[in-house]
């Protein structure tokens, strides 16, 4: 550990992992500009499909053992892990209609739609890396939860969200 890291205020540890997780979504997104160029934006949604397919459940996995969440948890882990992925830091998003079984999770403001919108481009079309990337992580917390996506990109949504995905365990 980098014993600069040790001696930060909590503010200044904040700031960092916000920083943090902006430099990870411009590295994400420069990635995948590059490939677009390259090969087309299909070949780059394709490989993008496939880089959260294994991000995601390790994404998942981490913050579990980071910060105590129990296997297979329900919707209640599912909602506090939802609070400690690196978009959390720096995306405006909300969980609602929260019950032992389901809930609603909303993108309420996203900086790579923001970006876009602020240029006057188009929604960038991620449902197809969305119902992968939502999909994973929330197996990952517990095989039980099925996900199935409310409204993404390109799909039309209201100005107050993005995207919003409903989590839910069927009752037996």
């Amino acid at each position: 550990m980098n014993e600069e890291l040790k001696n930060l205020t909590k503010e200044k540890l904040i700031d960092y992992i916000e920083d943090l997780s902006k430099n990870w979504l411009a590295h994400d997104g420069l990635w995948f500009q590059e490939v677009e160029k390259e090969f087309g934006i299909e070949k780059a949604i394709e490989l993008d499909v496939n880089a959260w397919k294994t991000f995601s459940s390790i994404e998942a996995k981490r913050i579990m053992n980071r910060f105590n969440i129990p296997n297979n948890g329900g919707i209640p882990a599912l909602v506090e892990a939802l609070n400690y992925r690196l978009y959390s830091n720096i995306n405006i998003q909300e969980t609602i209609e929260i019950t032992d079984n389901r809930c609603i999770f909303r993108m309420n403001d996203c900086r790579v739609q923001s970006a876009r919108k602020r240029k006057n481009l188009p929604d960038f079309p991620c449902k197809t890396v969305g119902l992968v990337e939502y999909g994973i992580f929330a197996q990952t917390i517990d095989p039980r939860i099925k996900t199935r996506c409310i409204s993404c990109p390109p799909d039309p949504h209201p100005d107050n969200y993005y995207c919003a995905w409903e989590f839910k365990i069927e009752e037996e």
